[in-house]
């Protein structure tokens, strides 16, 4: 058995320091696919992942990378949850008549690989059974069924469990991190501060999520491993010493702004983004949550937005939205090719950046306007994404000389990564119409006067 390894290693398009898998292939780039909850939550079914992947296959989606079928919460047996004898997590047979295995072995069929959702809790999120204390066991039963990508939640944790400090981004109201670090929720206790310096891998968060690790690692088979602690515990600091991904922060909802229940807009998760985005590189992505594109009230060119700057993040690109059906003005942006090219760039494997923040001063904690200029480096190019965070449409100016990438004396060939159309040779500056909550994105490639580009 080929053991996964943590080092840093070289690699034919360069290095990455994180936990390589198995097949030394999976998860050196953020994960593409489809997952249940966006859309179905507790209303699954066999049949729900067959048809979903097939629809993969026919609307083009697999051929783009998106090659995994992801089974969220409420796949096991919410009544009697482990065999007594064994101790196996087990089906609900209502749901997966033939059991978990065939599902897969379905979706295999596909030329597509599977997921599964657990908890590293004693309970998942929605009350079904976690893995906390089964690590082993679980990991060997869902290797055993053929399982191809775990997305681990972080629900329901006994108090035995919680960490000695606390670290919760989503809590923070003005801004990271010190003065709202220790808040708690709505009559939570604030916990003592963690001292300066203070190395999360000795938390318990880290416990949990390595045991996790550790038990994967030991089964004979692939499985990549997303961790969803919600950014707690600095997870953006060690996430890529256990798996592949982890989540940056809280629930996202499909609406641009503001908050619903426990689960955020697209603008609060992006303001996060632009101050937590430089941990991410080959092996290792930090996860802004399922894509929302498709749901909700979000309007067309929210959704570009969000879809733009998901995969500028080089955050993993999981489809959240029902695909039977799905509107063309939809797949469209979930197909943009020279979108996808960026975020799965083989070369180049950091996030864009943010090299201005528009409507605010720089480095301003503001979750209705976040960081709107950001830059990235890819194996085609310069890549800028603009954002209109107002209401209104705007003329935005990317001045050369402001962005890292860019040699402000040189002239550069602008492709909008929207159309896939040439915009031309400029100097100096680009200029754009960008409607109300819309992206431009444009890839700049510099003139090689000997190659008369």
């Amino acid at each position: 058995m080929i053991s996964w390894t943590l080092a840093l290693v070289p690699l034919l398009f360069g290095t990455g320091f994180g936990l390589i898998s198995h097949d030394g292939i999976t998860g050196r780039l953020p994960a593409m696919g489809w997952s249940s909850w966006n859309e179905y939550e507790c209303n699954i079914n066999e049949t729900v992942f067959v048809n979903v992947g097939k629809l993969l296959v026919s609307l083009g989606l697999k051929d783009l990378g998106y090659n995994y079928v992801n089974i969220d919460d409420c796949w096991s047996n919410k009544v009697s949850q482990r065999d007594n004898t064994t101790g196996k997590i087990q089906p609900d047979f209502g749901k997966f008549p033939q059991g978990i295995k065939h599902t897969a072995d379905e979706i295999h069929k596909l030329g597509l690989k599977i997921g599964i959702y657990s908890d590293a809790g004693s309970l998942t999120c929605g009350g079904f059974a976690g893995s906390l204390g089964h690590e082993v066991l679980d990991a060997k039963t869902w290797a055993d069924w053929g399982i191809d990508y775990l997305k681990y939640d972080n629900c329901n944790v006994p108090d035995e469990w919680d960490d000695d400090y606390r670290w919760w981004p989503e809590n923070w109201l003005g801004g990271p991190p010190d003065e709202d670090q220790t808040a708690g929720g709505d009559g939570e206790a604030k916990p003592v501060p963690a001292p300066p310096g203070y190395d999360w891998t000795s938390s318990k968060s880290f416990t949990r999520y390595k045991v996790m690790s550790d038990a994967l690692v030991a089964v004979n088979r692939t499985i990549q491993y997303s961790q969803c602690a919600w950014g707690h515990a600095r997870i953006d600091e060690w996430g890529n010493l256990t798996g592949q991904s982890w989540r940056m922060w809280g629930d996202i909802y499909p609406i641009w702004s503001g908050k619903a229940q426990w689960s955020w807009g697209v603008m609060p998760i992006l303001n996060h983004a632009s101050f937590f985005h430089n941990n991410t590189d080959f092996w290792g992505h930090g996860d802004f949550d399922m894509l929302e594109v498709g749901n909700g009230n979000l309007t067309i060119e929210e959704s570009r937005s969000h879809f733009a700057m998901w995969a500028a993040l080089k955050s993993p690109l999981i489809i959240g939205t029902a695909l039977e059906g799905i509107k063309p003005e939809i797949l469209e942006i979930l197909s943009n090719k020279d979108l996808i090219a960026f975020n799965q760039d083989p070369v180049f494997g950091k996030s864009a950046k943010p090299y201005k923040w528009g409507v605010n001063a720089d480095f301003t904690w503001n979750q209705t306007h976040p960081a709107e200029y950001w830059s990235g480096q890819s194996s085609k190019g310069t890549h800028v994404f603009v954002l209109n965070t107002l209401d209104i449409a705007q003329k935005k100016t990317i001045v050369f000389e402001e962005v890292p990438e860019l040699d402000s004396d040189a002239e550069y060939v602008v492709y909008d990564l929207w159309t896939g159309q040439k915009q031309g040779r400029f100097e100096t500056k680009y200029e754009a119409l960008v409607e109300r909550h819309d992206t431009v994105a444009i890839r700049l490639v510099k003139v090689n006067y000997c190659d008369h580009e």
